[in-house]
């Protein structure tokens, strides 16, 4: 069989090896809690300020926008993992529907999201927790707590955090799944709290005009503003729910559960920002705000609340790791994927007798994260995850197209509502938010594939389990 042409079963779980299955034991408010704790994290505390200054009132139209491409994008996850409910996400369902080359591309895109997440993140928790170890201990030394190209050794706290999610990842799925569930509870609670601070200092006349800058996306000094120049930067703050997708093999009832906890977390998630986008361009003007690097906390602190305001700050170091988490579990669930499929080495396949997690894997990926945070300022090559979160999104998509063109009979347990519609607008909305990335961003992401090509079509081609047959 052809490396061009082979495919994985639909149907079913795979053949696995012994000690390469992965225990059922995630329901539905894990899932929803997964995605929620993917979604809701950095992204709300920082980019709603970005966003307003972008597009001003729109911001709020941005939102919803995005939200629209990552919900047609969500559908689509939904009927596919429901249909395969197997570790892997776009790439399981790009491998037994495109075939293995261009599964191989989309599960080497989503390595690059996921570990840059990862390690971006970790840098990001370490600057706020840098900055309360300084308040607690001033004479800390500081060359622990940034990179070398900051100035400093080694980015003691990135390395910490990373390796600390990677531990409790490699415990247990449900123990973690139970860990995120409690901390997303904490970032919903400081989220309401400031909504509820916030509500009465609302003026109507902050939201006129409503679009200072237009709805189209135009460029002004290399960057884009306008609603839609906005809702290319806030597209980012949604993609998560992706890593779901991942948990499909762990999922109990996966028909059920798989599709309340995507299309579930992205609607709730969709109103959250929505409502805090609303209440904070209420009680300020969004040109006030659009510059602090801590736009909640400094409206609260503005309005006289400067305590609630210290625990919104600290409610954002909360939501940090849950990010984290969800991006480590679905790094190592890709990877254990490809493993297992004999497209990276097969012991990173193999499964803990008592955690029931890959251990390994999840551990490698911690390490990874770790030098990488402890060691780099990942500001501008974070945006590289996008286009991997992009690829795969577009890819789901269009396999969800595939098989309802050519295997219209075929049960599923969540069918994509107007597919014919929902498909083409997340291919083409999600194809129009990747126009909108940096070219700096383009070339990494062409460059990180070619170097992925060539490693598959020189070795791990010959590997894969389907080579042989």
């Amino acid at each position: 069989m052809s490396f061009l042409t082979r495919r994985t079963a639909i149907d079913g779980h795979p053949d696995h090896a012994h000690g390469s299955g992965l225990k059922a034991t995630l329901g539905w408010p894990h899932l929803v809690a997964l995605g929620v704790g993917a979604i809701v994290g950095t992204g709300i505390y920082t980019l709603t300020g970005e966003a307003a200054g972008l597009a001003g009132p729109g911001a709020m139209l941005s939102f919803l926008i995005a939200g629209a491409v990552c919900a047609a994008a969500a559908l689509c996850y939904a009927e596919m993992a429901t249909m395969m409910p197997r570790a892997g996400s776009a790439y399981t369902y790009s491998y037994a529907v495109m075939g293995e080359t261009v599964a191989w591309v989309v599960g080497w895109s989503l390595i690059l999201e996921y570990t840059v997440v990862c390690a971006a993140v970790s840098v990001g928790w370490a600057g706020y927790a840098g900055g309360l170890i300084l308040s607690w201990w001033p004479e800390a030394p500081v060359i622990f707590l940034k990179g070398p190209e900051d100035g400093g050794l080694v980015n003691l706290p990135a390395v910490f955090i990373a390796l600390a999610v990677a531990a409790l990842l490699a415990l247990g799925t449900r123990e973690s799944a139970r860990v995120n569930f409690v901390l997303v509870i904490v970032k919903l609670v400081a989220l309401a709290g400031f909504i509820a601070l916030a509500l009465p200092a609302f003026n109507s006349g902050n939201f006129s005009p409503f679009m200072p800058h237009g709805f189209w996306a135009h460029e002004v000094d290399g960057v884009k503003f306008g609603v839609m120049g906005a809702a290319s930067i806030i597209f980012f703050a949604f993609y998560g729910f992706d890593a779901i997708s991942t948990a499909s093999e762990e999922a109990r009832n996966p028909g059920r559960d798989l599709t309340i906890g995507i299309v579930g977390s992205m609607a709730l998630c969709t109103l959250i920002y929505m409502a805090v986008a609303a209440a904070a361009i209420g009680a300020m003007p969004p040109a006030e705000f659009a510059t602090s690097q801590e736009p909640l906390a400094h409206i609260i602190r503005s309005l006289g609340h400067p305590r609630a305001a210290d625990l919104i700050g600290l409610a954002a170091i909360i939501a940090m790791p849950t990010v984290i988490m969800v991006f480590m579990y679905g790094q190592t669930r890709v990877f254990f994927a490809m493993a297992r499929d004999g497209l990276l080495p097969k012991a990173l396949s193999k499964v803990h007798s008592r955690f029931g997690t890959p251990v390994g894997v999840t551990l490698m990926t911690g390490v990874i994260a770790a030098v990488l945070g402890g060691a780099l300022p990942l500001g501008r090559i974070v945006s590289v995850a996008n286009a991997g979160t992009l690829a795969a999104f577009i890819a789901t998509a269009i396999a969800m197209m595939i098989l309802r063109v050519q295997q219209p009979a075929r049960p599923r347990r969540f069918k994509t509502p107007l597919w014919w519609l929902v498909g083409p607008f997340a291919v083409l909305g999600c194809a129009y938010l990747f126009a909108g990335l940096s070219t700096f961003t383009m070339i990494v992401f062409v460059v990180w594939n070619l170097i992925g090509l060539a490693a598959y079509l020189l070795y791990f081609r010959t590997r894969s389990n389907l080579a042989t047959l």
